[in-house]
């Protein structure tokens, strides 16, 4: 009997065991993803390109020793603002001052030789016209006077060449700009077998900006910018500034441009022709070397179009999708097509309404039907009310 009790205990306990775990409670649902979202808004916008451009000084002047000798001095700070015929650097000009004199005296040397020619030519004329010389001595008189004419000529060329070299030995700017660090010191040789690179000098306001477009894009507007490039490119009014410069960190230029000429050919490599543009730059922010986009305003606008932040649209090998979330708070993955952007906002062609809740942080975790808890995005509140805004493409 006590074996039978015993049985029945452990068959008791285990259905009690049993019946514990059927009454535990499950665990709670997973809570809907929460996402940010931003209502697609219809505005007229104000459409504009942009093209990424090369920025450079409107003169480049490359500062170089035309005559070889060591350098002697450095006559500006680096990195310095100079002016036009400041003196930048000085050659020694022991050698050229020596040769200028040389050339001096074998000048002076030769004028004497024909002032005397001269004489005896001048001499000789009247005599031989009474015969009381052959005609042959004026011949040669008059030959001897011609040759020394000619001494006269090559050695004043000389006498040129040799001041010239020794101008040289003094090197200045040619334009008023920011004069670049040295490439070469005082002490080291210079301008031997070919001239040799000092440093640049580059003039700073205005600047040029250049980009290319395509072959296309050109001949949209072929005969307007044959038309710009018959005008002065530093004579821009009011009319003609209407390009804006977009710098790296995202800010905008405070000064406006305008374009000057294309250059002559189309590259065959890229099918795109460089357009040239300048810029003022009197506080000399700009600096030859850096990138900047230049945003070109278009004849067309954009009226009543929808736009959505830019972060909302994602695209996959060629193609666009929105996430929106439905007034159920659903998620549907909606395919667009996409217009131009607006800076921080993208227009949409097709596939999104006005109103509609678009996804703009989050879309990652999201998946068509998904019930998620969506909230504004703080980021895009101001761009509800905004009535307008500039678009690249």
């Amino acid at each position: 009997m006590s074996s039978r009790r015993a049985g029945w205990r452990v068959l008791v306990g285990s259905l009690g065991a049993l019946l514990a775990v059927g009454c535990k409670k499950p665990p709670p649902p997973i809570p809907p993803p929460t996402v940010l979202v931003a209502p697609a808004v219809q505005q007229d916008l104000s459409l504009s390109a942009e093209m990424v451009g090369t920025i450079d000084g409107y003169v480049n002047a490359e500062i170089r020793a035309r005559v070889k000798g060591f350098l002697r001095t450095q006559d500006y700070a680096d990195g310095a603002f100079v002016k036009k015929g400041q003196l930048l650097f000085t050659i020694d000009p022991a050698e050229y001052q020596a040769a200028a004199a040389k050339a001096k005296g074998a000048l002076a040397r030769a004028q004497a030789s024909f002032s005397q020619a001269k004489v005896t030519a001048d001499r000789y004329r009247p005599l031989a016209a009474k015969q009381a010389v052959s005609q042959q001595d004026l011949d040669d008189a008059v030959a001897a006077q011609a040759a020394a004419a000619a001494s006269v000529d090559s050695a004043r060329a000389a006498w040129d060449e040799a001041q010239l070299n020794l101008g040289y030995t003094r090197i200045t700017s040619p334009v008023d700009g920011v004069a670049g660090t040295p490439l070469v010191r005082v002490g080291n040789l210079v301008g031997q077998g070919e001239p040799t690179l000092l440093t640049t000098v580059s003039q700073l306001d205005p600047m040029r900006v250049t980009f290319p477009i395509s072959e296309a894009d050109y001949l949209r507007v072929a005969s307007r910018a044959v038309a710009l490039e018959k005008l002065d490119p530093l004579d821009a009014g009011p009319e003609r500034q209407i390009l804006e410069l977009v710098l790296a960190d995202g800010s905008v230029y405070r000064h406006k441009g305008w374009f000057t000429s294309l250059n002559r050919e189309v590259q065959k490599g890229t099918g795109t022709i460089e357009v040239l543009t300048v810029f003022p730059n009197p506080e000399r922010i700009l600096r030859p070397g850096q990138y900047g986009r230049v945003r070109i305003p278009r004849q067309e606008a954009g009226k009543g179009m929808i736009v959505v932040p830019e972060s909302a649209v994602k695209e996959l090998q060629g193609s666009y999708s929105v996430a929106v979330v439905t007034p159920e708070d659903t998620v549907q993955i909606r395919p667009v097509e996409v217009g131009p952007r607006a800076g921080a906002q993208w227009a949409i062609v097709k596939g999104v309404n006005a109103g509609d809740r678009v996804i703009t942080e989050g879309a990652q975790k999201v998946s068509e039907g998904l019930k998620v808890t969506p909230k504004p995005d703080p980021a895009f509140a101001p761009a509800r009310s905004a009535p307008a805004a500039d678009a690249g493409s």
